[in-house]
């Protein structure tokens, strides 16, 4: 197929290099020219020009930027398609965006793979990102079967997991495994540099290991991204946010009180829980 890739830092990428491994034509748009030299340079792409219009024959777009330029771009890149293009995204927040496109485009279909690391950029581009990662297809009861069908294909030839749910649901779910993360990591890394007596800051840092390195990972990342995952899915952040606050000031409450058998019970039903969200 020739399919396109509008956006081209990891995600995009990194979906070029499985794609074109498969033999598809690989038709990537960027809006810097130095980004495109660099993905036909590194063979994440067969073509990339800065102008959408490389995009008027593909079978399938993938819009790859960031949150916040999705539906703009879309509303441009539709003026270059053929009707029977497929379109679908990966972004991170899916409700908003569906309803914004969906009545423009009959051949949308949300998605989001849950995959990438904590570097951005077209060199931050791996082949098999996706292998054994969840990938998440939105579609609405109007959406053509065929174009469901289309990228459930291909996201199956990704060796990724597929699972399927309505927007509201997805955007609810990565509020607390993806989205609050980002922000109790960040605030752990800011109470961290809070600390007053420069000497036992700097004693920390030479101190932190794994256990730092786990805990702080993700809130160290893009703070564009962090930014617009608060813009877009503000409410269901924010639900999350505060049901962390309570159980975080339960942890001070038991503290205050000295009530270690409450606090080993809240840390054992943590314990067992775990294991149902990571393997």
């Amino acid at each position: 197929m020739q399919i396109g890739i509008l956006g081209l830092g990891l995600i995009g990428g990194s979906l070029g290099y499985d794609l074109r491994s498969q033999g598809h034509h690989v038709l990537g748009v960027s809006r810097k020219q130095s980004t495109c030299e660099t993905a036909v340079a590194l063979g994440s792409v067969d073509e990339a020009a800065v102008d959408m219009n490389l995009l008027t024959g593909a079978e399938v777009v993938f819009i790859c930027t960031p949150i916040g330029l999705i539906v703009p771009q879309v509303q441009q890149l539709i003026n270059h398609l053929s009707p029977s293009t497929v379109v679908t995204d990966v972004g991170s927040v899916k409700a908003p965006i569906v309803e914004a496109i969906s009545p423009l485009w009959e051949n949308f279909v949300g998605g989001h793979p849950m995959a990438g690391t904590a570097d951005s950029g077209i060199e931050a581009a791996q082949k098999n990102l996706f292998v054994d990662r969840p990938y998440v297809l939105t579609p609405e009861a109007t959406t053509p079967k065929r174009a469901i069908a289309i990228v459930e294909e291909i996201v199956r030839s990704l060796g990724a997991n597929l699972y399927y749910c309505q927007p509201q649901q997805h955007d609810r779910a990565v509020s607390w495994i993806s989205h609050l993360p980002v922000m109790v990591s960040s605030s752990l890394i800011a109470a961290c540099i809070s600390e007053d007596d420069p000497e036992v800051l700097q004693l920390a840092q030479n101190l932190a290991s794994s256990g730092f390195r786990d805990t702080s990972r993700v809130g160290g990342g893009n703070p564009e991204l962090g930014v617009m995952m608060a813009q877009y899915n503000r409410q269901a952040l924010l639900g999350s946010l505060q049901k962390y606050r309570r159980n975080l000031d339960e942890v001070i409450n038991l503290i205050e009180q000295e009530n270690w058998a409450a606090l080993e019970a809240k840390l054992q039903a943590t314990q067992r829980a775990r294991p149902d969200f990571v393997d």
